[in-house]
């Protein structure tokens, strides 16, 4: 235990900044597909319009919220955007006054899409490979049984085994290879070929089985079939998450697989400073990953719009529920055009979520891997050590120690507590008896959090105690 008596207790910045420079204009699908990606250019004459037809929606839009009116405003109760306390303003103190959930979008309104004239756009990409297309039933049967794998809905894609088998684009095909990726997990197997045909998909996985890019790829594809960004456009792609952790997390896959394409994200979270993702925004990003509350406090403040979203992803929608986003959720939807291609992503399929997907989705395909119920993980072996409460640290610390000594390589410790305060006792005492451990929760500022995972995952700290602030989309490594 010596070894570990001592270790750095400095933070560092990370620098989060999404990929800048400027989209190449030629950009097509592939070589198989450059036609379909350029004929949908010839329409940008079409967005043009669209975007004329919407400045009156946009000034008023933008009038609304630059006064605060009296009695009024954002979060505040003696008029202003922020009220008599700044922009957190109100009698209640903090964001959005005494209730922030309960005012988070009250500012937005409906778009009255059914009285405009929208642009026609390309959502199907989906080519089947002939290997694809030469297997019978019976093969399909048992690739999907083999992966645990069931379908729902008609006319749903034969599943992939291969990556090649999914006809992407050379841009995205050398990508993969630079990344080392051997075979696609089988929510991507099924996932590809469903988000490449343009249908609106409900994908059930347990975190960690791969949905990122079983979404992220077909998006990119479906960004380099559209018109480029004018100056004022929002996104294109709009990837909604329940916690910052797991929006980062996205930015960075989004990051990987748009380089080659010079394709612009941003993400966007509370607990940060507003001023550079304004900036990002207002230079033009094709992606935006955003949790549900700061979005909208873009939205009601003008600095984007979902004028130009065709692609949305609902990622972890069970837990974007779970923690009260559904009317956020809703308010966010009804800001991007009704004949947009909408993914759904989740770890479980509770009534709650299957009412939302049959509200915002259009004739969707599902694909389910595994228990359609949150359960164990079969790759992981669970032991349960039954203990009185004052046994508690006494066999942590045991347990601690034989991973420290037997674990030369394979140090990681993740422990799981209910409530920010037990993790930060928790993390004193084993930092008091030597141990290299960090917490992570809630209430620590987002460069710190950011600190602890990259600490994590480099075995600098092997053992993070956290709340349910991380029990999903931290990632594999």
């Amino acid at each position: 235990m010596s070894s570990y008596s001592s270790y750095r207790n400095s933070s560092r910045d990370r620098n989060g900044s999404s990929y800048s420079g400027g989209r190449s204009s030629s950009k097509g699908y592939g070589d198989s597909h450059s036609s379909r990606g350029n004929s949908y250019r010839d329409h940008h004459r079409g967005y043009s319009s669209y975007r004329s037809s919407s400045d009156s929606y946009r000034d008023s839009y933008r009038d609304s919220y630059s006064r605060g009116g009296s009695g009024g405003g954002y979060g505040g109760s003696s008029g202003g955007y922020g009220g008599g306390g700044g922009y957190g303003g109100g009698s209640g103190g903090g964001y959005g006054g005494g209730d922030r959930m309960g005012q988070l979008g009250a500012g937005l309104r409906d778009i009255q899409w059914d009285q405009m004239t929208l642009p026609r756009f390309e959502k199907n990409f989906y080519s089947e490979h002939p290997a694809v297309a030469a297997r019978s039933q019976q093969e399909t049967d048992q690739i999907r049984a083999a992966a645990n794998m069931t379908v729902v809905g008609h006319d749903v894609p034969k599943p992939l085994r291969t990556f090649e088998e999914a006809n992407f684009p050379n841009y995205v095909m050398s990508e993969l290879s630079n990344l080392g990726f051997s075979a696609p997990t089988p929510i991507q197997c099924q996932g590809w070929p469903m988000a490449l045909s343009g249908r609106d998909v409900v994908g059930v996985a347990e975190t960690g089985s791969g949905k990122t890019l079983a979404y992220t790829l077909p998006g990119i594809v479906h960004i380099n079939a559209q018109p480029l960004l004018e100056p004022g456009d929002g996104p294109i792609v709009l990837v909604l998450a329940p916690t910052r952790e797991l929006a980062v997390q996205i930015q960075q896959e989004c990051t990987k697989f748009g380089h080659s394409s010079r394709i612009k994200n941003t993400c966007l979270y509370g607990g940060t400073p507003k001023g550079p993702q304004i900036r990002e925004l207002q230079r033009g990003v094709e992606i935006c990953i955003a949790t549900p509350g700061r979005l909208i406090d873009m939205l009601e403040a003008g600095k984007t719009n979902l004028r130009r979203v065709t692609y949305l992803v609902l990622d972890e929608a069970d837990r974007m529920l779970d923690m009260g986003f559904e009317p956020q959720i809703r308010k966010i939807v009804n800001q991007i055009r009704p004949d947009r291609q909408t993914l759904m992503w989740s770890a479980t399929w509770p009534k709650s979520v299957q009412q939302l997907a049959e509200t915002y989705l259009k004739d969707y395909i599902q694909v389910n891997i595994g228990s359609l119920s949150l359960s164990a993980s079969k790759n992981v072996t669970q032991v349960v050590e039954i203990c009185a409460e004052a046994e508690k640290r006494g066999k942590l610390i045991t347990h601690l120690e034989r991973i420290m000594e037997e674990r030369e390589n394979e140090r990681k410790t993740l422990i799981f507590t209910s409530t920010k305060r037990t993790a930060d006792e928790i993390t004193r005492y084993l930092r008091q008896d030597g141990f290299p451990a960090l917490a992570i929760h809630g209430d620590k500022q987002q460069n710190e959090r950011d600190w602890v995972l990259n600490q994590f995952r480099t075995g600098g700290h092997p053992i993070m105690v956290a709340t349910d602030v991380a029990s999903r989309g931290i990632g594999k490594s």
